[in-house]
């Protein structure tokens, strides 16, 4: 005789509850979608451009609350028909939508100094936020007059503080390189990146003809340096002979040079006014180089060329011209080996991604297994 549990039927789930795990799968996917838009996401440091503020393999975290986080500029695929055809499966019918672009509010304001994330503006085969990411050092904000003298940041004539831990290059002359001398500097922190193992080898100085190694650090480990038995000079050097902006208006795409050349030098470099919204600018060949790329691509105008060093429009030379966003001026942290703010020009402010705010992991990428980690720096600030 079966037992009476047995006659009766399970009851069927409702479907609510069937549904209910699909559902806080959909909301958890849903709120680290917002979250990575939104708040914050890593990031992993690849170059050596900031170094010794940041080190190639730091993974960082970026802010975008700090400045608040931009709605997609990239059109957006919409489907047209969400039911799905017996024998067709689900039909690819959708449109391109695009979206209107602004920042909602953020913490803040770009401040000097601020670590930024940013797109980089001389890529023009995609929109902006499918750009490439750069992070560099904020140095001069919208209106300021950036300006640099043997090395030294002067913000509007009057010299400024920079953060971190900027980087010079310099050459260290040495009576007998050997591989233990490229081991003690490596010790130091000295890392050649062209070297499978990181670990600086001699070279020949250009200029004095003499034995040892070309390096790039910090003040003061310049200063330790110069104690050190081994190193019978250390010499300060400084990359010549790059055409900068904005005597190249328009970097690594058409080649547009201004009519009037300024051959400013890394090191000495400047004065040059950043953009700010609302300004109104008086166009002529003299600075017309300074603009051209404002005009004719971060704030898509029209119908703009450019002849004989002016900016046209429609064809005929524009004289006067309002900005219709702020623009902020970068460097990288490692001076000599940083292409930057002097290489391509200003950093519109629809490019921002976020500001830098902390290290949460860091892995040496010429380390051991047992040394890979570099315990010291995790958690640290971004100054």
């Amino acid at each position: 005789m079966p037992s009476p549990l047995a006659e009766r039927p399970t009851p069927p789930l409702p479907a609510e509850a069937k549904r209910r795990p699909q559902s806080w799968l959909l909301w958890l996917v849903l709120v680290l979608v917002v979250g990575r838009w939104a708040a914050f996401e890593a990031y992993l440091v690849p170059s050596a451009s900031m170094e010794h503020s940041l080190l190639v393999g730091d993974y960082i975290l970026v802010s975008k609350l700090a400045y608040g986080p931009r709605t997609p500029q990239t059109p957006l695929q919409v489907p047209l028909l969400f039911q799905r055809v017996p024998g067709l499966g689900w039909p690819a019918y959708s449109a391109r939508v695009q979206l209107p672009t602004y920042r909602l509010p953020g913490l803040g304001p770009v401040r000097r100094n601020d670590v930024l994330v940013f797109h980089v503006p001389h890529e023009t085969q995609h929109p902006a936020d499918l750009r490439t990411h750069y992070i560099k050092r904020c140095v001069a904000l919208p209106g300021d007059t950036f300006e640099l003298r043997q090395g030294r940041v002067f913000i509007n004539c009057r010299p400024a503080p920079v953060a971190g831990a900027p980087q010079a290059s310099y050459f260290a002359e040495v009576a007998n390189p050997s591989p233990e001398t490229g081991q003690a500097l490596h010790a130091r922190h000295i890392t050649d990146y062209a070297q499978p193992d990181g670990i600086p080898v001699p070279a020949v100085s250009p200029e004095t003809g003499r034995l040892g190694y070309a390096l790039n650090c910090p003040a003061a480990v310049a200063d330790s340096l110069r104690r050190l038995p081994y190193v019978q000079a250390l010499v300060p050097t400084s990359p010549a002979g790059a055409v900068l902006f904005p005597d190249v208006a328009d970097f690594r795409v058409s080649g547009i040079r201004s009519a009037v050349p300024r051959r400013w030098q890394l090191d000495s470099y400047g004065p040059l006014p950043v953009p700010r919204r609302g300004q109104t600018i008086a166009l002529s060949p003299a600075n017309a180089a300074i603009y051209y790329k404002i005009i004719a691509q971060y704030e898509h105008n029209p119908g703009v060329t450019w002849l004989n060093g002016m900016v046209y429009q429609h064809g005929r030379p524009l004289t006067r011209y309002t900005i219709k966003q702020d623009y902020y001026f970068v460097l990288g942290d490692n001076r000599h080996d940083s292409e930057d703010s002097r290489f391509w020009g200003f950093v519109p402010e629809d490019h921002l991604v976020g500001k830098a705010v902390r290290i949460w992991l860091s892995l040496d990428p010429y380390a051991d297994w047992q040394h890979k980690l570099r315990w010291h720096r995790l958690g640290q600030a971004i100054e």
